[in-house]
């Protein structure tokens, strides 16, 4: 490969098989739903939005409505997609999307069996302080609450 200034180049990609899907899930009181999860490769617990993935062939709404019902029970009456954006395209190809579910319905969740889940549902002022304080750092967590305070500011209400 030929980098920017014509020299020689080395260059990587980690490509995916699957979409990257997050939902963040807001109630009519403004409350966000969160799950906690050891995360292996940090070596330490996670507060995130509920996400996972779902193959290039599948919907992609398809997928955040079942990965939600995974991993928290809820189902919603109406979805909206908040943001599309690349992950890491300095290294790799993985594309995503965050939805924003409201029109809440509780029911069991079935979380997979490498997953050890705890759901909590917070303020979405409380979400956003603990993105300010470095309590949550997942990057589609911290650009779903972000975006989601910056539209309840804009709209006085969503």
């Amino acid at each position: 490969m030929i980098n920017p200034s014509g020299g020689n180049g080395i260059y990587g990609k980690v490509h995916f098989k699957n979409r990257a899907l997050g939902i963040l899930v807001l109630d009519d009181e403004l409350n966000i739903y969160l799950v906690g999860q050891y995360r292996f490769v940090l070596d330490q617990y996670s507060w995130e939005i509920p996400e996972g993935g779902g193959p290039l062939d599948e919907n992609p709404l398809d997928a955040a409505k079942r990965e939600l019902k995974e991993e928290t029970g809820l189902t919603a009456d109406h979805w909206e997609k908040l943001l599309d954006f690349h992950l890491s395209n300095s290294i790799s190809d993985e594309f995503g999307h965050v939805y924003l579910a409201r029109g809440l319905h509780q029911g069991e969740a079935r979380p997979e069996e490498t997953e050890d889940i705890t759901v909590k549902k917070v303020p979405l002022e409380q979400a956003y302080q603990m993105v300010i304080n470095g309590e949550i750092t997942d990057s589609m967590s911290v650009a779903a609450i972000f975006r989601v305070k910056l539209l309840v500011q804009e709209r006085h209400s969503l």
